[in-house]
């Protein structure tokens, strides 16, 4: 049984994990917000998961920030664990280092980060990939916005909004966008912790679907009737007033995961266990309980 290091046990990822896991392997947990490197013991560590970070917050922080606990943490803690023997270090990198040019990517789409957050995670990515040799594996997991039961995020706040206002003005958007589900993903990172897999993997769902769907399958789910309306100037008006909304609502982002699931499960599986659908009822039933 392989022992595992979490960090950022506490956030909806590691939490999972661990939950999902926990008869599987032996994890420990670290806070790097309450604790020194210094503390952190790994020798007898097979696999750290690095899930903590600084994300896209309300509140600005400078860059220097965002390089202090998305780029020096991990790297420091890569390079200990390295030293002390373990063998595997996983990093949870996000698409943001794509920036936002893009509605289609794959593995050989060149990042073009804008944000501080999409920049610091792909400065951290280039530094562990230094550190990666024959006894030092690295995997890199870039992901889109991650869904699922009490899920912070996107999701649910659009699942609260459906659940109070049965009157939508999103009909007819004929965008595509794809999300990586909880269950899907830790099926993904079990297989890479199993196989000690290096390298760089864009981890998400096979199907990519539109805002308008979206709101259906998730009013299904919920057993809950769902009028969705087109309302003139509507989509004018909140591109000029809130612009990153109307990004995520009306334009596409698709994402190809077709090398990453080569290359993790083979001929043996060209799909992930979880359809959208399923991933949204499993996520809707969480939530119920």
């Amino acid at each position: 049984m392989k022992n595992i290091l979490v960090t950022g046990s506490s956030g909806y990822i590691g939490k999972n994990l661990i939950q999902s896991y926990e008869k599987e392997y032996r994890f420990d947990t670290f806070s790097l917000r309450k604790s020194s490197l210094v503390n952190c013991d790994l020798e007898s560590i097979d696999v750290v998961v690095h899930c903590a970070a600084l994300v896209h917050q309300k509140e600005q922080f400078s860059y220097e920030e965002y390089y202090k606990i998305n780029v020096n943490y991990p790297f420091e803690l890569a390079r200990k664990a390295k030293e002390n023997g373990v063998k595997q270090f996983i990093f949870l990198s996000t698409i943001a280092v794509y920036g936002d040019s893009y509605s289609f990517l794959d593995e050989s789409t060149k990042p073009l980060p804008t944000t501080s957050y999409g920049k610091s995670k792909l400065e951290a990515e280039k530094k562990l990939q230094k550190l990666m040799d024959e006894n030092f594996c690295v995997s890199i997991i870039r992901l889109p916005m991650v869904y699922g039961s009490n899920a912070p995020g996107n999701i649910a706040s659009l699942i609260k909004l459906i659940q109070k206002v049965p009157l939508l003005p999103f009909a007819d958007i004929k965008n595509r966008r794809t999300f990586i589900g909880i269950d899907n993903l830790l099926e993904c990172l079990d297989t890479i912790i199993k196989k000690e897999i290096s390298g760089l993997f864009l981890i998400a769902d096979q199907e990519s679907l539109s805002t308008t769907r979206l709101i259906e399958l998730i009013g299904e789910a919920l057993e809950k009737r769902v009028v969705l309306i087109k309302v003139p100037l509507f989509e004018s008006l909140l591109k000029l007033v809130k612009p990153s909304f109307h990004k995520r609502l009306y334009g596409s982002l698709e994402v190809d995961n077709q090398d990453t699931l080569r290359r993790l499960f083979g001929k043996v599986k060209t799909s992930l266990p979880f359809s959208v659908e399923d991933g949204i009822k499993l996520m809707i039933e969480g939530e119920k309980k």
